[in-house]
């Protein structure tokens, strides 16, 4: 069955059904299910998925703009709409102080990075206050879209105190297998999560749809001395990532 026979409406369309976009956005949901409409694939245009369907092209519109921002669908500007590839879901545990680079490795996942940002700068008021820096100091800096298995997964951006990471340069895969042969590896830290909506730039880099879910995690990690060796910021795929913690009583 081709994807405009699997969109007409006689078999799926009705009046007790619910709302008309929500009844196509499931057909949708189903024809990507089962593989009618596989991923890469394209939708027919808007205009004639109303006239298949039998609806407006409002109902078609909000539809479709549902599924997008759920990432189940892209727009491609001039190409059409697309069937996005599925994303495997990572699951990273809250209770290990651990590099992307040892946790994708443990899940057997190839890393890449692709650097935004990486040296020696005048710290900004953040750096500066989580770091305990002095006036005239300088941070160690980087910044990098992480890839796992191809796919985009995160922007990480870490600031260090030159004195742990004298030259961020050093840092090829892993921050953390740099540290530790400095002998200045973190071994606890603090975890702040909070969701967000991606911004253009973010969610460009991410290969996502602007206003897309994200999460956003900002880690201070101490030292076995107490002393705070790293603020990092990262931005994750919402549709990517859960994140798992084991509670006891």
């Amino acid at each position: 069955m081709n994807s405009v026979e699997f969109l007409r409406p006689e078999s799926w369309l009705t009046d007790g059904g619910g709302p008309r976009y929500v009844q196509l956005r499931r057909r949708l949901e189903q024809g990507i299910g089962s593989g009618v409409l596989p991923p890469n694939s394209s939708l027919p245009p808007e205009r004639e998925l109303a006239d298949v369907t039998e609806l407006s092209r409002v109902t078609v519109r909000k539809a479709i703009q549902e599924l997008v921002r759920e990432g189940v669908l892209e727009q491609r500007q001039g190409s059409g709409t697309f069937v996005r590839e599925a994303v495997s879901r990572v699951e990273q545990s809250l209770s290990r102080l651990s590099s992307f680079t040892e946790d994708m490795s443990r899940r057997g996942m190839e890393t890449t990075s692709k650097w935004l940002e990486r040296g020696v700068f005048a710290p900004n008021a953040r750096e500066a206050s989580a770091l305990s820096l002095a006036e005239g100091d300088e941070v160690a800096r980087i910044y990098r879209l992480r890839e796992a298995g191809g796919q985009p997964m995160a922007l990480e951006r870490a600031s260090l105190p030159l004195d742990i990471l004298p030259n961020p340069l050093d840092v090829k895969t892993s921050l953390y297998e740099v540290l530790g042969q400095l002998g200045q590896r973190p071994v606890r830290a603090i975890q702040k999560i909070s969701a967000i909506n991606l911004g253009a730039t973010e969610a460009g880099l991410l290969g996502v749809v602007e206003g897309a879910a994200g999460l956003s995690i900002e880690r201070t990690s101490f030292l076995e001395s107490g002393r705070v060796a790293e603020l990092t910021r990262s931005i994750y795929r919402g549709d990517a990532y859960d994140f798992v913690a084991e509670l006891r009583l």
